[in-house]
């Protein structure tokens, strides 16, 4: 009994956050979320007294598989700069492939502000972001000179822009690319001169990936490592 019932809150979230994710918080009904779950609105409500309710458990899920794939990527071995890499990568895909990720951005987007939300996914995000940054620059994989704040705040942004370039609907493989593009650029500006060929710009390799982050890949898009790209290098952007 006690599985099915768990079971029904699983698919109540899953159908949650695919509508606030197509439909956006306001417009989202609880009605209609109970029937993609294809469960009855009594069902609904007795996992869930409210729509905040619901919507605080969406993010919550989202909260989970960031952190569990954050954990699965430093338990494969990875350096915590490539762990951060291979986590916006994580990021990209799963904005299309997990709704609960694009739904977290989109409700605290939407509900920000709300007393009845407590949990905020661009903070969770950025959390972990940061969290990264800073275990490479306390492992020494960052550049010695250059202002912490500064480059912390470059890093974050290109993170946060991931969200927004995937919101424009572009197709996945476009996205990955773009990821990759913004590592080759950033890169060589953070890590010691030459350190850069150390890292992989491009997806994970599956069988180190967490969760369905090898799942989807474009076959032509490039998995170069960045000595093999031409990209300029951002000036002034020491850590």
């Amino acid at each position: 009994m006690q599985e099915r019932s768990e079971r029904t809150r699983r698919k109540l979230v899953h159908a949650g956050a695919e509508m606030f994710h197509r439909n956006g918080y306001a417009n989202a009904t609880l009605l209609e979320i109970a029937a993609s779950a294809g469960v009855t609105k009594g069902a609904l409500y007795f996992h869930f007294a409210s729509k905040d309710e619901l919507a605080e458990a969406v993010l919550l899920r989202g909260r989970e598989l960031l952190r569990e794939s954050v954990r699965e990527l430093r338990a494969s071995g990875s350096s915590p700069l490539q762990t951060l890499v291979d986590t916006t990568h994580w990021l990209a895909l799963n904005l299309r492939e997990e709704p609960a990720i694009p739904a977290g951005f989109r409700i605290t987007k939407e509900c920000a502000g709300l007393p009845a939300l407590t949990t905020d996914f661009h903070r969770i995000w950025l959390a972990e972001v940061c969290g990264l940054l800073r275990e490479a620059r306390d492992a020494g994989e960052l550049r010695a000179e250059g202002r912490w704040e500064s480059v912390e705040s470059l890093v974050a942004a290109a993170a946060c822009g991931i969200e927004t370039l995937a919101a424009t609907g572009m197709p996945y493989a476009e996205l990955q690319r773009r990821v990759s593009g913004l590592w080759s650029l950033l890169l060589p500006s953070l890590v010691p001169q030459g350190a850069e060929r150390e890292f992989r710009v491009g997806m994970p390799d599956p069988d180190t990936a967490p969760g369905r982050v090898g799942d989807v890949r474009d076959d032509d898009a490039p998995q170069e490592r960045v000595d093999h790209l031409s990209r300029p290098v951002l000036s002034g952007g020491g850590a």
